[in-house]
């Protein structure tokens, strides 16, 4: 099945990605549509573009990738089938990156792919889109932080809803129920073995004994009675927490405890002795540089982070990992399959150094956290970026003196 005419989907194409550079490079794009560009291949129209700008240095500094990518546009066929090998493939690429160059802002890579694409995958169905969720969702990344100056239509995407992670409270609740249950059975148990005795053929009791076995049986039913209530009471008044031991509960679970501050890599490097882990310095202000272990090196080399904000806990206990001594944890995003991971992302403007606070959770962090309390695991269920890319404690925003921190991943989780 034909997309459309050879000719016409080149044409159509060269003048896509021809409108997008030069709104990106603040050119005239009549200046490039001579009487062969709509026919002209996409790497030699796309060096022509570039010769006449000098205002986006990713060019120069990526030529070689980003003329791969050119030729990736170039190659993109006409017809349906091939059309979904091609983007079987960048689905597979992108699974482990945010961006075609790495990093997180989109380069002139990305506006020629996606130029290229925008065409036929803006009429794929749900269906067949659901197949390539990294390609959608680079995509819609791209549309929302990329200016088209209106050339494309926006592309619709149908986003899964975050599923939450099940409570402590609603774990505590089911544990009970299902004790409950057990003790109904056993209750349920007992009460048929009595009746049972009940039915059983009883021995006659001599007639001048029977006043003191039924004066007997009066003494130990009421004996038992008492027994009873007493011990169920003092279990109830045992089980039953007091208000300050909800408030003291309420207190260990909530994000108030974590001190979550916005931080500026300056140096990164590969951690000696494991190659998933990377080491950064990271700079809280004042002259406090932090040295923080992540396990980002499968998404991201050290260069990517020098010069980066991100969003750290600076209470955690500090520890080694493998023999590296860590003192804070980097907060990343991160899709369902963890095959796309990012560290959220500071608004321009948040002052290194600053608390990240959320509107309603007002108190003061603790010094350091205990991690016997397992406080850590019992917040980070409740952290995710919601379908706008927003970074959220239980659906209220990371904020910062500049705006909300956020994440090109939506509805993924963060730790």
């Amino acid at each position: 099945m034909e997309v459309n005419s050879s000719g016409g989907f080149t044409s159509r194409r060269n003048k896509a990605i021809v409108h997008a550079l030069c709104k990106r490079l603040d050119l005239d794009p009549e200046n490039f549509f001579s009487n062969s560009a709509g026919t002209c291949d996409i790497p030699n129209l796309i060096s022509n573009i570039f010769q006449s700008s000098a205002n986006d240095t990713s060019f120069s500094k990526n030529q070689d990738e980003v003329m791969k990518w050119a030729t990736f546009a170039n190659n993109v066929p006409d017809k349906k089938d091939a059309y979904h090998a091609a983007l079987k493939d960048l689905n597979e690429d992108l699974a482990q990156k945010s961006v075609l160059l790495g990093g997180l802002k989109p380069s002139v890579a990305d506006v020629i792919v996606f130029s290229a694409l925008h065409d036929f995958v803006s009429h794929i169905s749900n269906k067949e889109a659901q197949k390539y969720p990294h390609v959608i969702r680079w995509m819609d990344y791209i549309q929302n932080n990329e200016d088209f100056g209106g050339v494309f239509d926006m592309i619709v995407v149908n986003k899964v809803p975050f599923e939450h992670f099940c409570s402590v409270d609603i774990l505590d609740a089911n544990q009970t129920d299902k004790k409950m249950s057990q003790t109904t059975k056993s209750v349920d148990k007992s009460e048929g073995n009595m009746n049972l005795k009940k039915d059983l053929p009883k021995k006659k009791a001599p007639a001048d004994d029977k006043a003191s076995i039924d004066s007997n049986k009066v003494i130990k039913g009421a004996v038992v009675k008492a027994v009873t209530e007493s011990t169920k009471k003092s279990t109830e008044e045992k089980k039953k927490p007091s208000e300050k031991e909800y408030s003291e509960k309420d207190a260990e679970c909530s994000i108030t405890i974590l001190n979550v501050q916005v931080g500026l890599i300056r140096k990164a490097w590969k951690h000696p002795s494991a190659d998933s882990l990377l080491v950064e310095e990271i700079d809280l202000g004042d002259n406090n540089q932090r040295q923080v272990v992540s396990g980002l090196a499968k998404y991201y080399s050290p260069d990517d982070l020098i010069n980066r904000l991100v969003v750290l806990i600076t209470n955690v206990k500090p520890g080694k990992l493998r023999e590296v001594m860590s003192s804070g944890l980097v907060l990343c995003a991160s899709n369902q399959e963890n095959t796309a991971v990012e560290p959220l992302i500071p608004p321009e403007g948040a002052k290194i150094g600053e608390r990240v606070s959320f509107s309603g959770f007002d108190g003061k962090p603790e010094d350091v956290l205990n991690p016997k309390k397992k406080q850590l695991e019992k917040i980070t269920p409740h952290l995710y970026t919601d379908e706008k890319g927003v970074a959220t404690y239980k659906g209220i925003p990371f904020m910062t003196s500049a705006g909300p921190c956020t994440s090109s991943i939506t509805n993924a989780t963060i730790k």
